[in-house]
């Protein structure tokens, strides 16, 4: 079930933060695709930000486990919470926006509802949460465009591909639920990573042959910020963050990033969102309000059903 825990001033600081940290790397990994495969780009993140996390786990005295089926856990999260979720949105972002991509993004939460609610007993799909999750998906579809669901090229493509990414980020977290709650995060999301790695290593290295270490200045800053800052010092802020204030205020920089990432897209990248991809922002941001239920409780108290 959610988790919601009343906001400290700390943890609304490290929330606009992680917000403006991940919104950034939509920008970054765009950049980066100038000049670098999506396939290189996501074994760049990876690797890095892994490296990153095992100086933070061994300094900390953290127990690394040995348990040859808890790696077996690590490796089917890091498939379903980084290579596929990266590379699903590395190739959209070769076609779409990076602001549109982050709108996608926020549904993550939505498609993580619906997830749960067919996988445990406690997380049943109530009026409201079906209600936030039809508002959701309705967002997505105004976003897309009505014509998207009939007409395929390759800009409807990486918008499904982007969407496939924030499935398989809910996937991850039914997955990470079910098998490693009893690990502490920082070992748990270093040994998700290092198994990534592993397994990106070989499949960059058939897709788009060895990596180059001679890149220009601006990609080695981007893949510098996408790995260490966005994905290594994010998921130390953002396991912070889970353990001051719960998972449903964690699920608020989903909506927080996007403002962050379209403004980027458009004063770096020159980039134009339609009036459509807004108001579907809209529309997805209310059904992740819906979904949360908070505002909703204190508006008509707890006469709704929760």
């Amino acid at each position: 079930m959610i988790q919601q825990k009343s906001m400290s001033g700390s943890a609304w600081v490290q929330l606009i933060m992680l917000a403006m940290i991940w919104g950034a790397s939509f920008m970054g990994a765009r950049i980066a695709l100038d000049e670098i495969g999506p396939f290189t780009l996501v074994l760049h993140r990876v690797a890095w930000a892994m490296g990153l996390l095992w100086i933070v786990v061994l300094a900390s005295g953290q127990r690394v486990p040995r348990d040859p089926w808890l790696w077996l856990s690590f490796l089917i999260m890091g498939v379903l919470n980084n290579v596929l979720p990266f590379l699903f949105l590395a190739w959209g972002q070769l076609h779409i926006e990076t602001g549109l991509t982050a709108i996608f993004n926020s549904c993550t939460a939505v498609f993580g509802v619906v997830v749960a609610s067919l996988l445990f007993a406690d997380e049943r799909l109530t009026a409201r949460k079906g209600a936030g999750v039809l508002l959701g998906l309705l967002g997505v579809i105004i976003a897309m465009g009505f014509g998207a669901l009939t007409h395929i090229d390759l800009r409807s493509l990486a918008q499904l591909s982007v969407l496939s990414a924030t499935l398989c980020y809910a996937l991850a977290g039914s997955f990470a639920r079910s098998k490693l709650t009893h690990l502490k995060p920082m070992v748990a999301a270093t040994g998700m990573l290092t198994c990534s790695t592993l397994v990106m290593l070989p499949l960059a290295w058939t897709m788009e042959g060895p990596p180059s270490l001679a890149l220009a200045p601006r990609t080695w800053l981007a893949l510098g910020y996408c790995s260490l800052m966005a994905t290594g010092v994010a998921y130390l802020l953002y396991y912070s963050i889970l353990a001051k204030a719960g998972s449903g205020n964690a699920m608020l920089v989903t909506l927080l990033l996007v403002p962050v990432a379209i403004t980027l897209g458009y004063v770096v990248l020159g980039e134009d969102l339609l009036s459509r991809h807004l108001i579907g922002f809209v529309v997805l941001a209310l059904g992740l309000v819906v979904l949360d239920g908070r505002v909703l409780r204190r508006m008509w108290g707890r006469r709704i059903g929760v």
